[in-house]
Protein backbone atom coordinates (compact mmCIF):
# COMPACT_ATOMS: atom_id res chain seq x y z
CA UNK A 1 0.00 0.00 0.00
CA UNK A 2 2.84 2.35 0.87
CA UNK A 3 4.57 1.45 -2.39
CA UNK A 4 1.41 2.29 -4.37
CA UNK A 5 1.10 5.63 -2.58
CA UNK A 6 4.76 6.40 -3.30
CA UNK A 7 4.37 5.45 -6.97
CA UNK A 8 1.25 7.58 -7.28
CA UNK A 9 3.01 10.54 -5.67
CA UNK A 10 5.95 10.19 -8.06
CA UNK A 11 3.61 10.07 -11.06
CA UNK A 12 1.70 13.15 -9.89
CA UNK A 13 4.93 15.04 -9.21
CA UNK A 14 6.32 14.08 -12.62
CA UNK A 15 3.13 15.13 -14.42
CA UNK A 16 3.06 18.43 -12.52
CA UNK A 17 6.72 19.08 -13.36
CA UNK A 18 6.10 18.41 -17.07
CA UNK A 19 3.03 20.66 -16.99
CA UNK A 20 4.88 23.58 -15.38
CA UNK A 21 7.81 23.03 -17.72
CA UNK A 22 5.52 23.16 -20.75
CA UNK A 23 3.81 26.32 -19.47
CA UNK A 24 7.18 28.02 -19.04
CA UNK A 25 8.43 26.88 -22.46
CA UNK A 26 5.16 27.54 -24.33
CA UNK A 27 5.82 31.26 -25.10
CA UNK A 28 9.16 30.32 -26.68
CA UNK A 29 7.48 27.53 -28.65
CA UNK A 30 4.73 29.88 -29.82
CA UNK A 31 7.30 32.48 -30.85
CA UNK A 32 9.21 29.87 -32.86
CA UNK A 33 6.04 28.75 -34.63
CA UNK A 34 4.97 32.34 -35.35
CA UNK A 35 8.31 32.99 -37.02
CA UNK A 36 7.35 30.48 -39.75
CA UNK A 37 3.94 32.08 -40.40
CA UNK A 38 2.95 34.90 -42.70
CA UNK A 39 1.91 38.19 -41.11
CA UNK A 40 -1.78 37.42 -41.73
CA UNK A 41 -1.51 33.97 -40.15
CA UNK A 42 0.38 35.42 -37.18
CA UNK A 43 -2.60 37.75 -36.51
CA UNK A 44 -5.28 35.15 -37.30
CA UNK A 45 -8.02 34.50 -34.72
CA UNK A 46 -8.43 31.73 -33.77
CA UNK A 47 -4.72 31.05 -34.17
CA UNK A 48 -3.41 27.97 -35.95
CA UNK A 49 -0.95 25.86 -34.00
CA UNK A 50 0.70 23.48 -36.48
CA UNK A 51 -1.55 23.42 -39.54
CA UNK A 52 -0.56 26.52 -41.47
CA UNK A 53 1.55 27.45 -44.46
CA UNK A 54 5.15 27.14 -43.25
CA UNK A 55 7.54 29.69 -44.72
CA UNK A 56 11.07 30.94 -44.09
CA UNK A 57 10.34 34.30 -45.70
CA UNK A 58 10.53 36.12 -42.37
CA UNK A 59 14.07 34.94 -41.72
CA UNK A 60 15.14 36.02 -45.20
CA UNK A 61 13.52 39.43 -44.67
CA UNK A 62 15.17 39.86 -41.26
CA UNK A 63 18.58 39.01 -42.69
CA UNK A 64 18.12 41.40 -45.62
CA UNK A 65 16.93 44.26 -43.41
CA UNK A 66 19.41 43.84 -40.55
CA UNK A 67 22.93 42.50 -40.21
CA UNK A 68 22.29 39.68 -37.76
CA UNK A 69 25.94 38.61 -37.51
CA UNK A 70 26.99 42.16 -36.60
CA UNK A 71 24.47 42.35 -33.75
CA UNK A 72 25.30 38.80 -32.62
CA UNK A 73 29.00 39.61 -32.48
CA UNK A 74 28.25 42.71 -30.42
CA UNK A 75 26.21 40.61 -27.98
CA UNK A 76 29.00 38.05 -27.66
CA UNK A 77 31.65 40.70 -27.03
CA UNK A 78 29.52 42.76 -24.63
CA UNK A 79 28.10 39.84 -22.63
CA UNK A 80 31.36 37.88 -22.61
CA UNK A 81 33.52 40.91 -21.80
CA UNK A 82 31.32 42.15 -18.97
CA UNK A 83 31.14 38.66 -17.50
CA UNK A 84 34.91 38.06 -17.55
CA UNK A 85 35.69 41.47 -16.05
CA UNK A 86 33.05 40.97 -13.34
CA UNK A 87 34.59 37.59 -12.43
CA UNK A 88 38.11 39.05 -12.29
CA UNK A 89 36.87 41.67 -9.83
CA UNK A 90 34.48 39.44 -7.89
CA UNK A 91 36.79 36.48 -7.18
CA UNK A 92 39.30 38.39 -5.00
CA UNK A 93 36.50 40.49 -3.49
CA UNK A 94 34.48 37.41 -2.51
CA UNK A 95 37.65 35.68 -1.24
CA UNK A 96 38.48 38.58 1.09
CA UNK A 97 34.91 38.76 2.42
CA UNK A 98 34.65 34.98 2.93
CA UNK A 99 38.07 34.27 4.48
CA UNK A 100 39.20 37.65 5.87
CA UNK A 101 35.96 39.30 7.01
CA UNK A 102 35.80 42.50 9.00
CA UNK A 103 33.02 43.95 11.11
CA UNK A 104 31.86 45.92 8.02
CA UNK A 105 31.71 42.93 5.66
CA UNK A 106 28.00 42.24 6.15
CA UNK A 107 27.19 45.93 5.77
CA UNK A 108 29.13 46.08 2.51
CA UNK A 109 27.36 42.99 1.16
CA UNK A 110 23.96 44.41 2.05
CA UNK A 111 24.88 47.76 0.50
CA UNK A 112 25.93 46.06 -2.75
CA UNK A 113 22.69 44.10 -2.83
CA UNK A 114 20.67 47.26 -2.16
CA UNK A 115 22.04 48.84 -5.35
CA UNK A 116 20.08 46.24 -7.33
CA UNK A 117 16.85 47.49 -5.76
CA UNK A 118 17.19 50.90 -7.39
CA UNK A 119 15.46 51.11 -10.80
CA UNK A 120 18.02 51.75 -13.59
CA UNK A 121 15.91 54.60 -14.96
CA UNK A 122 16.76 56.55 -11.80
CA UNK A 123 20.40 56.93 -12.93
CA UNK A 124 19.84 56.96 -16.69
CA UNK A 125 20.21 60.72 -17.16
CA UNK A 126 23.52 61.16 -15.26
CA UNK A 127 25.03 58.05 -16.84
CA UNK A 128 23.89 59.16 -20.30
CA UNK A 129 25.49 62.59 -19.79
CA UNK A 130 28.72 61.05 -18.48
CA UNK A 131 28.88 58.67 -21.46
CA UNK A 132 28.21 61.56 -23.84
CA UNK A 133 31.02 63.62 -22.28
CA UNK A 134 33.54 60.75 -22.55
CA UNK A 135 32.42 59.60 -26.00
CA UNK A 136 31.19 56.22 -24.77
CA UNK A 137 27.73 56.33 -26.35
CA UNK A 138 27.18 53.53 -28.87
CA UNK A 139 30.47 51.86 -27.95
CA UNK A 140 31.18 48.31 -26.89
CA UNK A 141 33.48 49.47 -24.09
CA UNK A 142 30.73 51.61 -22.61
CA UNK A 143 28.20 48.77 -22.63
CA UNK A 144 30.72 46.30 -21.20
CA UNK A 145 31.45 48.73 -18.36
CA UNK A 146 27.83 49.44 -17.43
CA UNK A 147 26.75 45.77 -17.62
CA UNK A 148 29.75 44.73 -15.55
CA UNK A 149 28.87 47.24 -12.83
CA UNK A 150 25.20 46.29 -12.96
CA UNK A 151 25.78 42.57 -12.46
CA UNK A 152 28.82 42.80 -10.16
CA UNK A 153 26.80 42.70 -6.87
CA UNK A 154 25.10 39.45 -7.91
CA UNK A 155 28.42 37.88 -8.94
CA UNK A 156 30.09 38.81 -5.64
CA UNK A 157 27.15 37.53 -3.60
CA UNK A 158 27.08 34.19 -5.44
CA UNK A 159 30.84 33.66 -5.18
CA UNK A 160 30.81 34.69 -1.52
CA UNK A 161 28.18 32.01 -0.85
CA UNK A 162 30.22 29.35 -2.66
CA UNK A 163 33.51 30.30 -1.01
CA UNK A 164 31.92 30.13 2.45
CA UNK A 165 31.30 26.41 1.86
CA UNK A 166 35.00 25.68 1.26
CA UNK A 167 36.77 24.43 4.43
CA UNK A 168 39.11 27.05 5.83
CA UNK A 169 41.55 24.29 6.90
CA UNK A 170 42.48 23.59 3.28
CA UNK A 171 43.52 27.19 2.71
CA UNK A 172 45.45 27.27 5.98
CA UNK A 173 47.30 24.10 4.93
CA UNK A 174 48.23 25.76 1.63
CA UNK A 175 49.55 28.79 3.51
CA UNK A 176 51.64 26.56 5.76
CA UNK A 177 53.16 25.04 2.63
CA UNK A 178 54.25 28.53 1.58
CA UNK A 179 51.49 29.43 -0.87
CA UNK A 180 51.08 33.13 -1.51
CA UNK A 181 47.66 34.79 -1.78
CA UNK A 182 47.87 34.69 -5.57
CA UNK A 183 48.75 30.98 -5.66
CA UNK A 184 46.07 30.28 -3.08
CA UNK A 185 43.47 31.92 -5.30
CA UNK A 186 44.64 30.30 -8.55
CA UNK A 187 45.73 26.81 -7.49
CA UNK A 188 43.64 26.05 -4.38
CA UNK A 189 40.45 28.12 -4.19
CA UNK A 190 39.51 28.36 -7.87
CA UNK A 191 39.72 24.60 -8.67
CA UNK A 192 37.58 23.77 -5.63
CA UNK A 193 34.94 26.33 -6.58
CA UNK A 194 34.69 25.44 -10.29
CA UNK A 195 30.98 24.42 -10.07
CA UNK A 196 30.14 27.72 -8.39
CA UNK A 197 32.29 29.70 -10.80
CA UNK A 198 30.69 27.98 -13.79
CA UNK A 199 27.13 28.64 -12.63
CA UNK A 200 28.00 32.25 -11.77
CA UNK A 201 29.58 32.75 -15.19
CA UNK A 202 26.60 31.24 -17.01
CA UNK A 203 24.02 33.20 -15.01
CA UNK A 204 25.88 36.48 -15.47
CA UNK A 205 26.29 35.76 -19.18
CA UNK A 206 22.54 35.18 -19.53
CA UNK A 207 21.73 38.38 -17.63
CA UNK A 208 24.12 40.42 -19.77
CA UNK A 209 22.86 38.81 -22.99
CA UNK A 210 19.23 39.63 -22.14
CA UNK A 211 19.87 43.16 -20.84
CA UNK A 212 17.66 45.55 -22.79
CA UNK A 213 17.36 48.78 -20.81
CA UNK A 214 20.97 49.95 -21.05
CA UNK A 215 21.60 48.59 -24.52
CA UNK A 216 18.53 50.34 -25.94
CA UNK A 217 19.39 53.68 -24.31
CA UNK A 218 23.17 53.72 -24.77
CA UNK A 219 23.55 52.22 -28.26
CA UNK A 220 22.09 52.81 -31.70
CA UNK A 221 23.97 51.00 -34.47
CA UNK A 222 27.72 50.42 -34.11
CA UNK A 223 27.58 48.67 -30.72
CA UNK A 224 23.92 47.60 -30.86
CA UNK A 225 23.48 44.01 -29.59
CA UNK A 226 20.64 41.61 -30.34
CA UNK A 227 18.23 43.32 -27.94
CA UNK A 228 18.38 46.43 -30.13
CA UNK A 229 18.08 44.17 -33.16
CA UNK A 230 14.75 42.85 -31.80
CA UNK A 231 13.45 46.29 -30.84
CA UNK A 232 13.99 47.55 -34.39
CA UNK A 233 10.96 45.50 -35.49
CA UNK A 234 8.64 47.56 -33.30
CA UNK A 235 7.70 50.64 -35.34
CA UNK A 236 5.04 53.39 -35.25
CA UNK A 237 3.31 51.59 -38.12
CA UNK A 238 2.63 48.63 -35.82
CA UNK A 239 4.10 45.34 -34.73
CA UNK A 240 5.10 42.86 -37.41
CA UNK A 241 4.56 39.75 -35.30
CA UNK A 242 5.97 37.20 -37.73
CA UNK A 243 9.15 39.16 -38.42
CA UNK A 244 9.46 40.12 -34.75
CA UNK A 245 9.19 36.43 -33.83
CA UNK A 246 11.85 35.51 -36.39
CA UNK A 247 14.21 38.19 -35.03
CA UNK A 248 13.55 37.09 -31.43
CA UNK A 249 14.16 33.43 -32.29
CA UNK A 250 17.49 34.30 -33.89
CA UNK A 251 18.41 36.41 -30.87
CA UNK A 252 17.71 33.78 -28.21
CA UNK A 253 18.98 30.77 -30.19
CA UNK A 254 22.66 31.05 -29.10
CA UNK A 255 21.84 31.44 -25.40
CA UNK A 256 19.29 28.60 -25.56
CA UNK A 257 21.89 26.27 -27.07
CA UNK A 258 24.43 27.32 -24.43
CA UNK A 259 21.92 26.78 -21.64
CA UNK A 260 20.90 23.38 -22.98
CA UNK A 261 24.45 22.02 -23.12
CA UNK A 262 25.48 23.54 -19.78
CA UNK A 263 22.35 22.81 -17.75
CA UNK A 264 24.09 20.12 -15.66
CA UNK A 265 26.90 22.49 -14.70
CA UNK A 266 24.38 25.25 -13.96
CA UNK A 267 22.25 23.07 -11.67
CA UNK A 268 25.33 21.61 -9.99
CA UNK A 269 26.70 25.09 -9.32
CA UNK A 270 23.41 26.51 -8.04
CA UNK A 271 23.11 23.61 -5.56
CA UNK A 272 26.81 23.75 -4.62
CA UNK A 273 27.03 23.47 -0.85
CA UNK A 274 23.28 22.98 -0.41
CA UNK A 275 23.62 19.29 0.50
CA UNK A 276 26.09 18.34 3.17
Amino acid sequence: MARMATTRRVMISTAAAWLFGFLIFFPILWMGLASFKTELEAFAIPPSFLFFHWTTENYATVQERSDYLHHAMNSIIIAGGSTLIALLIAIPAAWSMAFSPTKRTKDILLWMLSTKMMPPVGVLVPIYLIYKSFGLLDSRIGLVFILCLGNLPIVIWMLFTYFKEIPRDILEAARMDGATIGRELVYVLTPMAIPGLASTLLLNLILAWNEAFWTLNLSTSSAAPLTTFIASYSSPEGLFWAKLSAASTLAIAPILVLGWFSQKQLVRGLTFGAVK
